[in-house]
């Protein structure tokens, strides 16, 4: 997972799915940077709540944040061990309420950017991260971080990491710190199932935080330069005699994952 993803769904089903008790409005995103506000979903005195806090973890012990490094995503194989992680996985995890996300191939040039939605429509439950920071003049800042692990096989080719999917049937086991240990709940932090995710390429208009519409999903047809062949069929034409033009400075956030 790279550092943008899409929250679209309807604030009715976010709460359906959720079981929260707060009614929320929300507008869809289909952008979401690192330094926004973002959703969560965290166990408050025995229920779920949500709440938004900034993405981009800051640990407690910090004493300046603006000295230390911005925190989007948290490994899943040393989420159990490093300081910045482990107080928030024993006593603070949530749930990232998502509906897909973006993901840049590395293997091309420039990188072409891919959107990675559930096959079936509808939200899932990124695991999270969060804390709660607290200054010297008794400002207070929550923050959160993605925890991610290997890529499945359906979308590796582009990536070879991806968020952790939370299952419905397990939101209760993650949410609960209290009864289950950090060490019980890291079990969760898996590959996706295989059917879950489709992933097509889209246009680059997504590397720019500014844009921030429904167009972003519209898939890319890719055809080669004014031949109008399909690229397979380009790879066995003669190769073109014009110098091939510099690819554009690409201006989206460095991979992430």
């Amino acid at each position: 997972m790279c550092g943008r993803y899409l929250i679209t769904s309807s604030p009715e089903a976010m709460r359906q799915l959720f079981a929260y008790l707060e009614q929320p409005n929300f507008p869809p995103r289909y952008n979401v940077a690192p330094t926004q506000p973002i959703p969560i979903v965290r166990l408050f005195e025995g229920r779920r709540q949500f709440v938004l806090v900034r993405w981009g973890l800051i640990p407690a012990w910090v004493k300046d944040p603006k000295t230390f490094s911005l925190l989007l995503q948290a490994r899943s194989d040393t989420v159990l061990d490093k300081p910045s992680f482990k107080n928030a996985m024993r006593y603070r995890r949530c749930l990232i309420p998502a509906d897909g996300f973006y993901e840049w191939n590395e293997d091309t040039t420039p990188r072409r950017p891919y959107v990675v939605r559930p096959t079936h429509g509808g939200p899932v439950a990124f695991a999270g991260l969060w804390e709660s920071w607290m200054g010297p003049n008794g400002e207070e800042l929550e923050t959160a971080v993605v925890i991610t692990t290997e890529a499945n096989k359906t979308l590796h080719p582009i990536h070879f990491r991806m968020p952790a999917v939370i299952p419905t049937e397990a939101f209760d086991m993650w949410l609960d710190c209290r009864s289950v240990d950090a060490e019980t709940a890291a079990a969760l932090l898996v590959p996706a199932p295989e059917d879950l995710f489709e992933a097509y390429e889209i246009s680059p208009a997504v590397n720019r935080v500014a844009n921030d519409y429904p167009g972003l999903l519209e898939p890319v047809r890719r055809l080669a330069p004014t031949t109008g062949i399909e690229p397979a069929e380009a790879a066995a034409a003669p190769a073109p005699s014009k110098r091939p033009r510099k690819p554009k400075k690409d201006d989206r956030q460095s991979s992430l994952f």
